[in-house]
């Protein structure tokens, strides 16, 4: 499973206690998120201005040591009918290229709609467009991962409670 694209229900199988990273991929930057260690609630971490694959890829792969990630959960823009695009494709390349480098399971994440979910959460919060350009990427991140970790959670993922 390392370094493999895998359905999310492989994520059922790695160790407990162990970090998801959410990816939103977009041509100019990389919305970071981290769920917690028991995979229940995804938190915004960063954006990363997109430079060359490669110093992208090494980026990565330190974020995911520092953090003790297991698995990577990438958006996939598919269509609103459902059929993939040039930017489903991007992320699909992206997607493959990235495996060889940092040795974790992705699985994609249909990310229909995140980005205008978050927008419009943040016009709600009166955000100015300045701000709302500074944190669109990561908190879609945020948002795709958050629905990766809800679905994983109703398939039984939910680790038990430690107790007293």
């Amino acid at each position: 499973m390392p370094g493999e694209i895998v359905e999310l229900e492989a994520f059922l199988a790695l160790p407990r206690r162990a970090r998801l990273l959410g990816l939103d991929h977009g041509s100019k930057t990389l919305g970071l998120a981290l769920s917690d260690v028991e995979r229940r609630i995804a938190s915004p971490l960063q954006t990363i201005m997109r430079t060359k694959f490669t110093k992208d890829a090494t980026l990565l792969a330190e974020i995911a040591a520092r953090y003790e990630v297991a698995g990577l959960v990438l958006g996939l823009p598919r269509n609103m009918d459902g059929s993939e695009g040039p930017a489903a494709q991007s992320a699909r390349s992206f997607a493959r290229n990235l495996l060889p480098r940092i040795g974790l399971p992705l699985a994609f994440w249909d990310e229909r709609l995140s980005t205008a979910a978050v927008t419009r959460m943040l016009i709600e919060a009166d955000r100015s467009r300045a701000r709302r350009n500074a944190l669109v990427d990561k908190l879609a991140a945020s948002y795709i991962l958050q629905g990766a970790l809800d679905r994983l959670s109703s398939m039984g993922a939910g680790l038990p409670d430690p107790g007293p």
